[in-house]
């Protein structure tokens, strides 16, 4: 028996040695999760452990235990609506003693000595601000009164102070004098270290190519440019706000719209020693031009917007980021155009024929005058030679008169045949749109072609051919018959 109790012991000992042994390699490895470097003004998360009847106990991560107290947890209704477990956001606002006092806000510990501390060591206060002020803000640090300027209540520009009051901030205290009677707060400046924060987070995770939600801040002429966070700026170029042609970011934007971005780039800028940001808003969604085939067909006809003029014709937008153009032969058949600018403007909607699509250039050629018919079809059966007609006058040449006989169909009447007038001074003062008569000569339709000649021609010649038992020898007058005696006479010798 003997023998067998000698044989236990060891192993109970062995046991002990163990548990001793595990239990330091627990102490240890807590040890290593720990810290002691907690300063007055950190903010600790930390874990609800024990709750007494004037104090509550939070778990710092240190070897310490942090105490707030309770009083300051309470609700509205003075009930605590914390318990065990759950996880507190606290700032430390006494280290000494072997002891670390936590604060849900310095106001909420109530004491000018907390509130001298939060002074020096830089610790947010919370207050809520009371009233405007000259200049500022009135704001209440518990029953204590402080002044906080306006440009300091904010990072940007206040526009309505008033919408300021009666909200709860935290500040901090940039001057504490007269024994507590002058205290002074700053905003922006609690602001600015959580933006300087949050800022050097997000640039560190700032992908290119990464697609992301901002705000528009700012439009100028050549651009508009983004919040991403707060502190955190990129521009989106005039050329990177859509697939359409944009004139001025105004028109299709606005400050204090979300968009949706797309980052190009990310690069150190020279000038203001901060990251310069490209972004783009077209670029979220897909290339238009990459599918346009699939909506679009040659000999469609579609309605467009004009989006502006050019010497040699107009560009047309038939959808977002699709552009064609009719060139300046291609607006109308029914009169000559000289400029796009004579016959549409910039915004104007129309009706276009697709002619072309050349995809891979991004090029489409349109058509306005297809759409409005071919005056010239079956212009020979209408009008054949011989045929008086009424013309309207459209424009002088040196080379003759343009006479429009019908919209879209226009004669040339030469200026050698003006002469041939009764009245060859009232053709010339004729003035565009007054009306002449006229006699079609010659009908070209492959060339779109028309002569026409005075309506009145007085030349005796011609219509002295048509007279039955004229001769025409006659038309020479008095001084043909002699010279006709004279030959006579000569050749009788």
């Amino acid at each position: 028996m003997n023998e067998e109790i000698g044989e236990e012991i060891p192993e109970e000992m062995e046991n002990t040695d163990s548990a001793e042994e595990s239990f330091a390699d627990l102490f240890e490895a807590y040890d290593k999760n720990v810290s002691d470097d907690v300063r007055v003004g950190d903010k600790i998360s930390g874990e609800i452990i024990s709750i007494g009847r004037d104090a509550v106990f939070v778990d710092t991560g240190t070897r310490i235990d942090g105490v707030v107290e309770k009083a300051e947890l309470l609700n509205d209704e003075g009930e605590l609506d914390c318990k065990v477990g759950d996880v507190l956001e606290l700032y430390a606002v006494s280290v000494k003693g072997g002891e670390i006092r936590l604060s849900k806000s310095v106001a909420g510990g109530g004491g000018l000595e907390i509130l001298q501390d939060a002074y020096e060591e830089s610790i947010p206060v919370e207050g809520k601000v009371k009233s405007l002020n000259k200049g500022g803000f009135d704001v209440l640090l518990g029953n204590r009164r402080a002044f906080c300027p306006i440009s300091q209540m904010d990072i940007h520009y206040v526009e309505k102070p008033e919408d300021y009051v009666g909200e709860a901030f935290e500040f901090l205290i940039t001057d504490f004098e007269e024994s507590g009677r002058n205290i002074v707060l700053s905003r922006r400046k609690l602001l600015e270290k959580a933006v300087q924060k949050a800022r050097k987070s997000f640039l560190e995770n700032l992908v290119v190519g990464s697609e992301l939600t901002g705000r528009v801040t700012k439009l100028m002429p050549f651009g508009a440019f983004v919040e991403l966070t707060p502190g955190v700026e990129g521009m989106v170029h005039i050329s990177e706000l859509g697939w359409s042609r944009v004139e001025k970011p105004s028109d299709v934007l606005q400050v204090g719209e979300t968009v949706m971005v797309k980052v190009l780039g990310v690069a150190p800028d020279e000038k203001s020693k901060q990251m310069k940001i490209s972004l783009s808003i077209k670029q979220t969604a897909d290339d238009p031009w990459l599918s346009v085939t699939d909506r679009f067909k040659e000999g469609d006809v579609v309605e467009g917007k004009v989006s502006r003029c050019a010497p040699f014709g107009a560009f047309v937008e038939i959808e977002p980021g699709i552009e064609g153009l009719v060139h300046i032969s291609e607006m109308s058949y029914r009169k000559r155009v000289l400029k796009a600018e004579d016959v549409v403007s910039p915004g104007d909607l129309i009706q276009v024929l697709i002619k072309e699509i050349d995809s891979s250039r991004q090029r489409i050629s349109l058509s306005m005058r297809d759409v409005e018919g071919d005056p010239w079809a079956g212009i020979a059966g209408k009008y054949g030679k011989g045929q008086p007609v009424e013309g309207t006058v459209e424009k002088h040449e040196n080379f003759g008169i343009f006479v429009s006989l019908e919209p879209g169909v226009s004669a040339l009447l030469p200026k050698s045949r003006i002469r041939e007038s009764s009245s060859p001074g009232r053709i010339e003062k004729a003035r565009p749109g007054d009306t002449i008569p006229v006699v079609i000569e010659n009908v070209n339709v492959e060339e779109r072609k028309i002569s026409v000649g005075p309506g009145d021609a007085q030349d005796e010649g011609e219509w002295r051919r048509f007279v039955p038992g004229r001769d025409q020898n006659q038309g020479m007058g008095s001084l043909g018959e002699k010279l006709k005696q004279a030959l006579a006479a000569k050749k009788k010798r």
